[in-house]
């Protein structure tokens, strides 16, 4: 069935006017000129092909036809009012769905999901692996991704794009003869035959921890194990050119659990 088109800007105004019964009170409401509530109403009434209000010696008063549509109409922002309170609940819940990758999400967000859970009991998490992963077929709040900024999507950095070249302690003494691990992400130096290649950084990391070889690999990615003594810094912290973010469509980004979400993770790094 065809639905009738509603000016429902006009709508609002002609309620605001009503409850007024002043369009200069109703402008001030509306944040608009008189002229411009004079304008909706005008329009309106040519869209319903009556007359809403008429001027008295008094003031502004409705017409019967005015009085006529004010409650049904009230009854419909009522209604507007509740469906979108309904389409909002997401954003009151407590749960969270985020795409990370495997290896990123134990090494350095972990440990912050757990606090930031301890900080707001009764939140749960949703993580889902592939952090290219469509946001409205998996239904994500927010994705991490190694990447050289947000694209089409809102973003902010964990933090700045930093790389490292790191390996096993016992093996530093040896860096300018040690094997190179390969991953997609950062290219080697001109000229290096890596001896091993894996698929990502998680890999590339577990890779320099065992022992073989040297890796180019995100600061953020390694810094705790860096401070653990797992691997140390060959070369580096230099700047990068790609960055862990954290990504969203713009909606996402004016929920209020992703507000708090994104600041204490922003500030935990």
């Amino acid at each position: 069935m065809k639905r009738t088109h509603l000016p429902l800007n006009a709508l609002r105004v002609y309620d605001a006017a009503a409850r007024h019964l002043s369009f200069t009170r109703a402008a001030d409401e509306l944040a608009v000129t008189p002229a411009a509530v004079g304008q909706q109403i005008r329009a309106l009434e040519d869209h319903l092909g009556t007359v809403l209000f008429r001027r008295t010696s008094k003031g502004l008063e409705l017409t019967e036809e005015g009085c006529a549509g004010l409650a049904p109409l009230r009854e419909g922002f009522l209604k507007f009012e509740e469906s979108v309170q309904n389409m909002q609940a997401g954003q009151a819940s407590d749960r969270y769905t985020i795409a990370a990758p495997r290896e990123f999400y134990a090494q350095w967000l972990a440990p912050r999901l757990a606090a930031f859970r301890e900080a707001n009991p009764g939140i749960s998490f949703m993580l889902v692996e592939n952090e290219n992963a469509d946001f409205t077929e998996a239904n994500l709040d927010v994705a991490i991704r190694l990447v050289d900024g947000p694209g089409e999507l809102e973003g902010v950095e964990l933090a700045p794009a930093r790389r490292v070249v790191v390996a096993r302690p016992e093996l530093a003494d040896k860096a300018d003869t040690l094997d190179w691990i390969d991953w997609p992400g950062a290219p080697l130096p001109e000229g290096a035959q890596p001896t091993v290649q894996v698929s990502n950084a998680g890999q590339a990391l577990s890779s320099a921890v065992a022992g073989l070889g040297k890796a180019i690999l995100p600061y953020l990615l390694v810094e705790e194990s860096i401070e653990a003594g797992k691997v140390v810094a060959l070369e580096g912290p230099d700047e990068g050119r790609r960055a862990y973010w954290l990504i969203a469509p713009l909606p996402q980004w004016r929920q209020k659990k992703m507000k708090g979400l994104v600041a204490f993770l922003t500030e935990a790094g």
